[in-house]
């Protein structure tokens, strides 16, 4: 309780930390869609001895989509017997490596929440923590953005690989004319497509969470700091100081000096006269004598 009540949520408004939020909700999504999917198709084989026949062949398969290893017997219409047919390919590499980028992302997301609520005076000392956070999540948006594409290219081949009309081609009694093989209904992978859209949404996320972390390194500040243009202009306040407006003239030294005593003022004298107040002289006058 005191640690929640000495938590700074108020950063999970701000950008920085809501797009943390999203991120850490998102990566839920894409990897537990893919993780936890598992479907099945179903086939009908009609022979032209119906006693022979096979109306609801299942073929279940889920992740990681190991399809080699997936098998299930097909009848062949022949006295009765039947074959062990296998499907095709191993998409397990592609769907484990955009699961693992999910799980990672989730836990990093999770952890990069609670510096930023409980430590984030620590996070912006010296700029370090957001300096690897900004690392961090530059190699999570390449990561999300090669997955992402794996993964696509990955269920493609899923899919052609579990179509019931691809599969019955494989059986050896859909190649007789007087059989007839037919799918009940095609495996629902809409859940699998669901989490190619999570991992790209992922991607969009983290390569949009970049600008906002390296504003939290101070990378922009030096740059700016330090930049100085060819042709600036001195500041007019600063420029009065410096020589240039604030230059003396240089002949003002030999024409100062008529600088009339304004405290005496004119009047008449005791003995009727008027005098005036200029009586004294220019001094710059005796000077250039």
């Amino acid at each position: 309780m005191d640690l929640v009540a000495q938590g700074q949520f108020v950063v999970v408004k701000q950008p920085l930390g809501f797009i943390k939020v999203l991120q850490w909700i998102f990566a839920i999504f894409a990897f537990s869609t893919c993780g936890s999917y598992s479907g099945m198709f179903k086939m009908s084989v009609e022979c032209k001895n119906r006693t022979e026949s096979d109306l609801g062949i299942e073929v279940e398969f889920e992740y990681p989509f190991r399809l080699h290893q997936v098998y299930f017997d097909a009848p062949l219409c022949k006295g009765g017997k039947s074959e062990r047919l296998f499907l095709v390919g191993d998409y397990s590499s592609s769907a484990e490596f955009f699961v693992t980028i999910g799980v990672f992302s989730f836990l990093y997301s999770m952890a990069a929440l609670s510096v930023y609520c409980f430590i984030l005076e620590k996070y912006r000392e010296n700029n370090k923590g957001a300096k690897l956070d900004f690392v961090v999540t530059a190699i999570f948006a390449f990561m999300w953005l090669v997955s992402s594409c794996a993964w696509a290219k990955g269920l493609s081949d899923v899919k052609t690989a579990t179509d019931p009309e691809k599969v019955i081609t494989l059986m050896s009694a859909c190649k007789e004319p007087e059989n007839l093989c037919k799918e009940v209904h095609d495996p629902k992978v809409s859940g699998l497509n669901t989490s190619v859209a999570f991992g790209f949404i992922n991607l969009i996320l983290w390569v949009g969470n970049l600008w906002f972390v390296f504003k939290e390194t101070g990378w922009m500040a030096n740059v700016a700091g330090t930049y100085v243009p060819s042709q600036e202009k001195q500041p007019a306040p600063d420029s009065f100081g410096q020589g240039g407006y604030g230059q003396r003239d240089p002949y003002a030294g030999s024409q100062e000096g008529y600088q009339p005593d304004y405290g005496q003022q004119g009047g008449y004298s005791e003995d009727g006269g008027y005098s005036q107040g200029y009586e004294q002289q220019p001094t710059s006058y005796s000077n250039q004598m």
